[in-house]
């Protein structure tokens, strides 16, 4: 895991969206141990609100001093009254027996995962309170398990939503990608293999090429073309289905998981739960030193290596 001298959360160099407002982000945070039902009654009894449950693995918990929150199992097949076709209707028993009996049998090695609302930057350190209440609801998880990763992902609001701005980041996350990964996977082995694949070196090449300056079409066509899949370490198929939603499907295999909604989603930190202290400050400041390169403010530290 990335030490840090300081657990101070920096700030990015564009804080505000382009109508002046305060960017937001949202943290999801992986663990195992206890059960959604447990982690989710060990974040009511220490922040308040209502809890409900929407299924036997899946839990909100609304109105806490940090928002509404959801706990649940990281298992599609666990929920599935999510996939009913028509909005409200109640899935048949047998479905609904089936994710039971799945989440079962899959629950001791599945992670679970708390989820966020967009949240101020400046409420960031409020989050490392939830990571300690997990901890000490028996949570556990150093970076990775055997079947991947435990991840730490950030939906980062975007500054705006112009073609110049998110090429700009993404051109700065590929010249970051290799020391992301190397700070990232710090906790050995098993965390190192957890990580999102890295993005295809003739992709990042093109994107790197100072020439490179696509309009928003261009940008969403070329990313989906060379990426049809969430697992990357900045996955911005969220972004392009807020703006396509219909394209972005059909570029997508029948199965692939994606949640229109207009952030970067940040895939690459790893979350360390089950260690004592931990605290969310190491992984966002690395994101942080990505939109710095971005504005061409980043500092020395910051890699310029080849993608590949």
């Amino acid at each position: 895991m990335p030490e840090s001298p300081s657990l101070e959360f920096r700030s990015p160099p564009r804080p505000l969206r382009e109508d002046g407002t305060p960017r937001r982000v949202g943290v999801e945070i992986e663990f195992t141990g206890p059960s959604a039902r447990i982690a989710a009654a060990a974040l009511a009894a220490g922040l308040g609100g209502r809890l409900a449950e929407e299924d036997p693995h899946a839990f909100r918990l609304e109105g806490t001093s940090l928002g509404d929150l959801r706990v649940e199992l990281d298992l599609r097949a666990a929920h599935p009254q999510r996939r009913m076709t028509e909005p409200g209707a109640l899935p048949r028993l047998p479905v609904r027996a089936a994710g039971r009996s799945l989440a079962a049998l899959l629950g001791p090695v599945v992670p679970r995962e708390l989820i966020t609302g967009p949240l101020a930057f400046d409420r960031l350190p409020e989050v490392d309170r939830l990571a300690a209440l997990l901890h000490g609801a028996g949570g556990r998880g150093r970076g990775a398990v055997l079947l991947g990763s435990l991840g730490l992902h950030f939906n980062v609001e975007p500054p705006d939503l112009t073609a110049a701005t998110l090429t700009g980041l993404l051109k700065a996350y590929l010249r970051s990608e290799p020391q992301l990964r190397r700070e990232t996977a710090a906790g050995g082995f098993l965390a190192a293999r957890g990580l999102p694949p890295p993005f295809p070196a003739p992709y990042a090449a093109k994107v790197l090429d100072p020439a490179y300056r696509p309009d928003l079409e261009g940008l969403a066509g070329d990313y989906l073309a060379a990426n049809p899949t969430r697992h990357r370490g900045l996955d911005l198929l969220p972004l392009l289905a807020h703006r396509d939603e219909a394209g972005v499907r059909a570029a997508l295999p029948p199965d692939e998981k994606v949640s229109p909604r207009p952030v970067l989603h940040y895939r690459m930190p790893q979350a360390h739960v089950g260690l004592a202290g931990w605290s969310l400050a190491p992984a966002w400041n690395l994101w942080v030193g990505v939109e710095e390169l971005a504005e061409g403010a980043a500092p020395a530290r910051q890699a310029a290596s080849d993608p590949a």
